[in-house]
């Protein structure tokens, strides 16, 4: 087995960097820099990337040490296929830590050929922090570093308007892209940077709403060696990921040109309003998730994909899906059905075993977030409730009883919410449906005001608590 560089693996030369990448974690790794690895085979893309590690501690090392190669092994389910698929990712052309040497860090402003900053450095990286005094010294947030490097790139280049960078931040957070804008902006009148630069950020720099989606379960410690020794590489930084990708970018005219995805057949949209594919998203593959979890946890079942290849919740989910939730949205029906297939696939997925107590976490906010609406709109629009949604409501309500079958269901709530549960379930049957609807704090109204919910939800409560009896359900 050989070790993983750039003589052994036979890479040469690297086209020149492109783009300024925060993060060096497997999820951008598996999505991004494999996006690039792409482009560069596919559509003459010819750029590279530097990574830079987000904060002191960090994987930057592991890359140097490997040439920044390691594969990517895609495994999963797509358009009824399955995928075992390794890639040997070659689009990094160097990795930094900003920790190690702060000046050198800002000097990655100064090449003329950078285009992009891409970035993922959690849901809680853009933010912005008062302890951040200056850019003389190191920041400590991501917004922070970004802002003086921004800057240091306005001076070099003396303010040029070609010199501005497309900003697509992948964060999982709503307007990822506007709210990076908005931060930047408190650290220029935080640090009293000169109002020409607040300009030049304004007038001359590209920040991009995004959507992202692709499962990374990350590096296969479990079988390692044995991919290692398929590869005859020694790569300590194999990235498992699922075939399906999806990446919305909410961008200005131009970003498309500059990054041709559209010469591929990657999943990768270029739009000018992000908000309905967001909803798709949330409604179909989160919303699925939320509705399955304690209707098949009921059943018996206790992983994703046994629930979905299982009769009963198999037909339950796909008419869910397609029946409930497709209808209320408003992209087009061909567009959505596709997507919704695709999620069926990745819940099959048999490389990854998804368990349905993980998905269980704060399953309340998520019936409200991801299920309610697609409730609330069926009923709008069709003057009906939908049944499986007020089956996987109710289903919902027994799960939070936080027993079943003589077992004990590790319910990973709130405490308040728990204690609601315990509180409503010592108390009359008939009235629970009630009391959990009427409950504003949980769903920001009264659902017993939605015509026939209450009693809907009820009959469902009961049917299911008789079939627990009769150990049928």
């Amino acid at each position: 087995m050989k070790p993983l560089n750039k003589q052994t693996a036979g890479v040469s030369t690297l086209p020149p960097v492109k783009v300024l990448q925060f993060g060096e974690g497997n999820f951008l790794r598996a999505f991004v820099d494999w996006v690039i690895d792409i482009l560069n085979e596919k559509a003459d893309f010819n750029g590279s990337v530097h990574i830079v590690q987000p904060i002191a501690q960090g994987m930057v090392n592991m890359l140097n040490e490997q040439d920044c190669l390691y594969h990517v092994l895609l495994q999963g389910i797509k358009n009824g296929n399955t995928i075992d698929d390794k890639r040997l990712i070659t689009s990094i052309y160097s990795a930094s830590n900003p920790y190690d040497d702060y000046k050198a860090y800002l000097a990655l402003g100064e090449n003329p050929e950078l285009e992009f900053m891409i970035s993922n450095t959690t849901e809680a990286g853009i933010k912005f922090s008062e302890v951040d005094e200056s850019s003389i010294t190191l920041p400590d947030t991501f917004p922070g570093k970004l802002t003086a490097l921004l800057y240091h790139r306005y001076k070099f280049f003396k303010g040029a308007a070609d010199k501005g960078l497309t900003l697509i931040p992948c964060e999982l957070i709503e307007h990822n892209g506007t709210t990076l804008k908005k931060t930047i902006m408190q650290y220029i009148q935080h640090w009293h940077l000169p109002d020409d630069f607040a300009l030049w950020i304004e007038n001359h720099n590209r920040f991009c709403n995004t959507l992202v989606d692709r499962i990374v379960p990350g590096f296969p410690r479990e079988n390692i060696k044995e991919i290692q020794t398929e590869l005859d590489f020694e790569d300590n930084l194999v990235v498992k990921a699922e075939p399906f990708l999806l990446w919305v970018i909410e961008a200005p005219d131009g970003v498309k040109e500059a990054f041709p995805t559209y010469k591929t057949d990657l999943d990768v949209l270029f739009v000018k309003d992000i908000t309905p594919y967001r909803t798709r998203k949330v409604r179909i593959l989160n919303g699925a998730h939320t509705s399955l979890v304690p209707v098949a946890y009921l059943h018996g079942i206790r992983t994703v994909r046994e629930a979905v290849e299982n009769d009963y919740t198999g037909s339950f989910i796909k008419k869910t899906i397609f029946e409930e939730i497709v209808p209320t949205l408003d992209l087009p029906a061909e567009e959505l059905e596709k997507f919704a297939h695709a999620v069926l696939e990745r819940f099959k997925n048999p490389f990854i075993r998804h368990e349905l107590i993980s998905i269980a976490l704060n399953s309340v906010s998520k019936y409200k977030v991801r299920v309610l609406p697609s409730l609330l709109e069926y009923q709008q629009r069709k003057g009906s409730l939908p049944q499986n949604l007020v089956h996987a409501l109710a289903a919902l309500i027994v799960f939070y009883q936080g027993e079943w079958n003589e077992e004990t269901i590790a319910l990973n709530d709130g405490n308040e919410v728990i204690a609601f549960f315990k509180e409503v379930w010592s108390g009359q049957q008939e009235e629970i449906a009630s009391k959990v609807l009427s409950n504003t704090a949980f769903w920001d109204q009264d659902l017993t005001k939605v015509a026939g919910l209450s009693a809907a939800v009820q009959k469902e409560i009961s049917s299911i608590l008789l079939s627990e009896k009769e150990k049928s359900y």
